[in-house]
């Protein structure tokens, strides 16, 4: 788990702020959801036998002994808290959450035990029309953040619960003849989870695996027209996209349609966003059958991919946009006074005021690296400023005059 200290927070608050405007122009609203669910609630819809659930799930017995767990993801809780306050039966929703989750795996770059998703749901549209607008959505995001030729969309349809029973027959009848040249955790998975072998990353397994049979082939005739209606989709849309086969989540709830968006800018490729089509998912924890499609995306690698690829803007690096310090201490009170006047007639200024000594005061403010400096001098005829805009002076400005400078100059930052 890590701290994001204050030379990071300026990037994330940038790629929330571009989240949030990208699912404005969607429609879709806001839920806040605790970090703290009921173990079951879990184990129910992730399924017993994925690595979660066995491995990397922070679980504790409360005063109550009641056993809690920190949530490893976002969607249970959201369907949790759909069903408890009654926002799904019959209607349609559009939701999305943000915040942090909690896996106890390995750390690596770019992730930790302790990480943030921004994840999206969307309820009771059955249609691949919702499917493709939540690919849509990302899609969006990546243009906006200035990504969309770093990241590829993978796309596969896992089919129905009954079409995938019968792929996993026909997986598990192959990969039984081929025991001796699998890794152990596939032999440990062919028993309990064999779908999660075709992610395995162990090259004797990926051989293995090249002669199995395709999921595709085992489809059924409802998921293969609703997979072909999603492509018609993206490809009017412009969404260039690779069907990969191989693709499979690593929760039990997927059907029909499963995508990711992977990159290799950050070294291995990786996934930075991922979900897919969970329409058993509600009934599975108790409410009615529901469609429902989403996704989750991970904050920390995209970060590093911003930083990366030198995507942050710079006025970001800089947590301030003019630094006014005194000539002296005898005008110190008059330098707080026009601080807080600028801040309430120019709220879009950031100003730092500087309140430590005043030794060599011009080289100090010159130094703080702010974009606007202002040195606050009182001669007889009353208050002025000296501004340095870059490596221009303005001498002998008084505070009316300092703020139309101002104005001026946010006004051209803005455009």
């Amino acid at each position: 788990m890590n701290d994001i200290l204050p030379e990071q927070t300026p990037v994330w608050r940038y790629l929330e702020a571009t989240v949030e405007s990208v699912l404005g122009q969607y429609a879709y609203s806001e839920i806040r959801l605790p970090v703290v669910e009921k173990t079951d609630l879990f184990k129910r819809s992730i399924g017993e036998v994925t690595d979660i659930v066995e491995k990397e799930m922070y679980t504790f017995l409360d005063r109550n002994d009641e056993s809690l767990t920190l949530r490893p993801e976002g969607t249970a809780g959201c369907v949790r808290a759909g069903e408890e306050h009654g926002l799904l039966y019959n209607q349609t929703r559009r939701l999305w959450y943000r915040g942090p989750m909690f896996r106890y795996e390995k750390p690596q770059k770019g992730r930790y035990r302790q990480f943030h998703q921004i994840g999206v749901e969307t309820f009771g549209m059955a249609s691949a029309e919702i499917d493709a607008e939540v690919i849509m959505v990302s899609a969006r995001l990546w243009q906006a953040l200035g990504l969309l030729d770093s990241v590829t969309l993978q796309l596969n349809s896992l089919g129905s619960n009954e079409a995938r029973g019968r792929y996993r027959e026909a997986l598990v009848a192959y990969l039984e003849q081929h025991l001796d040249r699998l890794d152990e955790d596939s032999r440990r998975r062919l028993a309990s989870n064999p779908l999660r072998i075709l992610d395995s990353k162990d090259e004797g397994t990926q051989a293995v695996l090249a002669g199995a049979p395709v999921l595709a082939d085992y489809l059924d005739d409802d998921s293969r027209a609703h997979f072909e209606q999603l492509r018609a989709l993206l490809d009017g849309a412009g969404i260039d996209y690779e069907i990969n086969p191989r693709l499979v989540r690593g929760l039990d709830y997927y059907c029909k349609t499963v995508f990711e968006w992977v990159t290799d800018k950050l070294g291995a490729q990786g996934t930075v966003c991922a979900g897919g089509r969970y329409d058993g998912l509600v009934k599975q924890l108790g409410g009615r059958p529901t469609p429902a499609v989403g996704f989750a995306m991970g904050i920390e690698r995209l970060v590093l991919m911003l930083e990366t690829l030198d995507l942050v803007p710079a006025h970001l690096r800089q947590p301030m946009d003019i630094y006014l310090a005194a000539e002296h201490k005898g005008i110190q009170h008059q330098l707080v006074a026009l601080a807080e006047q600028l801040r309430s007639e120019l709220p879009g200024l950031r100003v730092m005021s500087h309140f430590g000594g005043l030794k060599n005061i011009n080289n100090k403010a010159r130094q703080s690296g702010a974009p606007l400096v202002a040195l606050v001098t009182q001669p007889e005829e009353g208050l002025r400023v000296t501004l340095w805009d870059g490596d221009t002076p303005y001498h002998g400005l008084e505070p009316k005059a300092l703020k139309e400078h101002l104005q001026n100059w946010l006004s051209a930052s803005a455009n």
